[in-house]
């Protein structure tokens, strides 16, 4: 018998009959667990496949034959890891795959939010622009001002390339390691968080949710940035202080802020960041292109593929499950 999977996002006709050559594919719209067609796939499931969804204790405790759980997506933050090591399950995620437009959208926010561009195209479309325009639609410049990137992994090392070699931008990291290459083909110098706030003319955040970088920035830190300085992060919402970063939003202590990311998502429409002229709100767009999110969703399957079949290499949260 083929192993259960539990598919809880919509895929393309030729991922599923994929998936259907290997295993036996259960459909669910979500993981709802009052849900009663729920409980019982989750009941034979050996294995997950979806995104958007929290796997925590609850949902394990119904689901005792898993063994892996494949998400559509890098970031792992709505999956109990713990819990999975406990229960021996395998999670995967799909790291490589968005890099590149994830650090397209990273270098729009920051081109965004420098130029103001969402409030001068909102006054065009009022028809505001009925003269030559003075300063007050005015921006800042990008090229050639410090870019400090909180995070050098694959996705800030790509910010890294496009910042210096496209506009000639000095580059400051801040990361759990350096990264001698990066420093030697960009001239990027490794520094301290503090000294990084301090001297950057764009803060960039990459880094993933964890214990250790929730609220990486808040009060304190943005008080160490440059009045003229612009905030961007791309990475998860909950690594910055909202409430702190709205107060230095509304008093002016930074220029402005571009952000893909928040601490609830959908954004609230009552959110004061939507109130305020000097902050760009995307959806968490950073890698929501057509082939960025096909090119996630068959990873997600190949992972799947190969963790059933002992064949696993890359891609893998948690690998000491498979050495246990």
């Amino acid at each position: 018998m083929k192993p259960i999977i539990a598919l809880y996002k919509k895929l393309p006709d030729n991922l599923i009959k994929r998936l259907q050559q290997h295993f036996d594919v259960q459909l669910l719209d979500n993981l709802d667990l009052s849900d009663p067609k729920v409980i019982q796939v989750l009941a034979n499931a050996q294995g997950l496949l979806g995104s958007g969804q929290n796997v925590d204790k609850n949902l394990l405790a119904i689901a005792p034959h898993l063994k892996v759980a494949s998400t559509i997506s890098v970031g792992y933050d709505n999956f109990d890891v713990d819990a999975l090591n406990n229960n021996k399950i395998l999670l995967t995620h799909t790291p490589t795959v968005l890099t590149e437009t994830v650090a397209d959208t990273t270098i729009m926010l920051m081109l965004m939010a420098a130029r103001n561009a969402l409030t001068v195209a909102e006054r065009v479309n009022k028809g505001e622009w009925t003269d030559n325009i003075d300063a007050d639609w005015f921006g800042c410049d990008v090229h050639h001002k410090t870019l400090g990137i909180i995070g050098m992994g694959r996705i800030g090392k790509a910010i890294a390339k496009r910042a210096y070699h496209g506009f000639g931008m000095p580059i400051l990291y801040y990361s759990n390691h350096q990264s001698l290459p990066i420093e030697q083909q960009m001239d990027a110098h490794y520094c301290e968080l503090a000294d990084l706030l301090a001297q950057s003319d764009f803060v960039c955040i990459t880094v993933p949710l964890t214990a250790k970088t929730e609220h990486l920035i808040g009060r304190q830190q943005l008080a160490l940035m440059k009045k003229s300085a612009i905030l961007i992060n791309t990475g998860r919402g909950k690594t910055v202080d909202e409430a702190a970063l709205i107060e230095a939003l509304k008093t002016h202590q930074i220029q402005a802020a571009g952000l893909d990311v928040f601490a609830q998502e959908p954004l609230d429409k009552s959110s004061e960041l939507l109130q305020l002229d000097n902050v760009v709100c995307l959806p968490h767009i950073g890698s929501a292109t057509h082939e960025t999110r096909y090119a996630m969703e068959e990873c997600a399957v190949d992972n799947l593929i190969k963790a059933f079949a002992g064949q696993l290499h890359e891609n893998c949260v948690n690998p000491q499950v498979i050495d246990a």
